[in-house]
């Protein structure tokens, strides 16, 4: 087969990115079958790859992988070894072909959240849940996935056939529970967005510094969650701290450079976002149930209101991460309160912080980290100091525009 051209195999990509999520849900529910549905929508792609360049992108591409990886998954099914135990799955899809109608966007259903409460269910472990509901829901790939566990790609992999060998084997059904049995299942949930979000707010790998398309679908899907559970102080949270970080997400970069915090055009971040950001915070906060996502949403309201860099309460945010810490021990929760620290007191205090606290010995693998030290040794005037670590910082990056500030600043420093 020859390959389609460029940019058609990126228009591809990125509608199969956006549409993945929605129809490997539908799909896993028809099919009972996780693995079956994700090879299924996996041909539908290559058949997009093989028959898109030629005829042309259809007016809903959507409603064409869907129908594809329905045709796909019954032609599995009847290569199928145990075919008589596919009957049922193989004669809803049979209707459904029958079905002579005009697929739109209102005509296919939204299964989204019933996929999150199956992936999350407590019969998986914790990481398990959250890496499958990414690459199930948020169509990240196994390697993505690896990079936000800090894992490598085969463990990852692994770790994905066996929970939706899991799913299938132990008849897990694919429903949202009753609300008595939220409890066991929200936490992951929760952990599910959140990492969505993150991804998309600071993409692990790739060209691109934001991917708009995960931090939407992540503040969709938990406002979706926020409106069955209303009074949930975490869920308002969580909320908070999407809206609120997306709030500047169009101001972290310029043609696709990165443009940090201090250096961004306030007056540009979205006031509408920032305003129900802030007033979700003081809901949550009322309800006297304090949670480690209300606290970085606090965190970033705070940040969020001030006039200016300088002029952010530096102290407050130290306290914050206090308490942070205090809910949810973590050296990268100390790693950030250090750089409050650098600005509440000096980046002496800092650098000593982080040496009491023996933050670097478990974040040496950790980019972030080194980026860190690296702009705490250059406003010390440790120059030295700060250009082994840019290296170090830059060696472990992925994500190109990131690669590219920390090169330039590295380069100042140099020359």
């Amino acid at each position: 087969m020859t390959s389609p051209p460029i940019h058609t195999k990126q228009a591809i990509e990125h509608i199969v990115r956006e549409d993945w999520g929605q129809i490997l849900a539908i799909l896993v529910k028809q099919l009972r079958d996780f693995q079956l549905a994700e090879d299924s929508l996996q041909d539908a792609v290559e058949a997009a790859l093989k028959h898109w360049p030629e005829r042309g992108i259809p007016e809903n591409p959507k409603a064409w992988l869907l129908q594809t990886a329905r045709r796909k998954a019954i032609d599995r099914i009847r290569r199928h070894r145990n075919f008589e135990s596919k009957q049922p799955e193989y004669a809803l899809l049979m209707e459904q072909e029958r079905q002579d109608f005009e697929m739109n966007d209102e005509a296919i259903p939204d299964e989204r959240l019933r996929m999150i409460f199956t992936c999350c269910h407590p019969a998986l472990d914790e990481k398990s849940r959250v890496a499958l509901t990414l690459r199930t829901l948020g169509g990240l790939t196994t390697d993505e996935i690896a990079a936000s566990f800090l894992d490598k790609e085969k463990a990852m992999a692994q770790r994905l056939v066996r929970a939706k060998r899991k799913i299938r084997d132990a008849g897990i059904a694919y429903q949202i529970p009753e609300p008595e049995f939220w409890s066991d299942r929200l936490n992951s949930v929760l952990s599910v967005l959140y990492l969505i979000f993150n991804e998309g707010y600071s993409a692990s790998a790739g060209d691109r510094l934001i991917r708009f398309d995960l931090c939407e679908e992540a503040i969709r899907l938990t406002r979706a969650i926020a409106n069955l559970l209303p009074d949930e102080a975490e869920i308002m949270g969580l909320l908070a701290l999407m809206l609120l970080h997306h709030a500047r997400s169009k101001t972290r970069f310029e043609n696709n450079c990165l443009i940090p915090l201090e250096q961004q055009n306030r007056s540009q971040w979205s006031q509408t976002a920032i305003e129900e950001g802030t007033t979700l915070v003081k809901q949550a906060l009322k309800a006297n149930a304090l949670g480690p996502y209300q606290l970085q949403a606090a965190i970033s309201a705070v940040h969020s209101e001030a006039e200016s860099y300088a002029k952010t309460d530096w102290h407050q945010i130290v306290l914050l991460y206090e308490e942070l810490h205090h809910l949810q021990p973590s050296p990268i929760i100390r790693l950030n309160q250090a750089m409050a620290i650098s600005y509440a007191g000096s980046v002496a205090d800092a650098l000593e912080w982080i040496n009491t606290k023996d933050i670097s010995e478990t974040l040496q693998s950790y980019q972030p980290f080194h980026a860190t030290m690296a702009d705490l040794h250059m406003r010390n005037g440790n120059n030295e100091a700060a250009i082994s670590a840019f290296r170090r910082a830059i060696e472990l990056s992925e994500n190109q525009p990131e690669k590219a500030f920390l090169k330039s600043r590295l380069n100042k420093l140099l020359h």
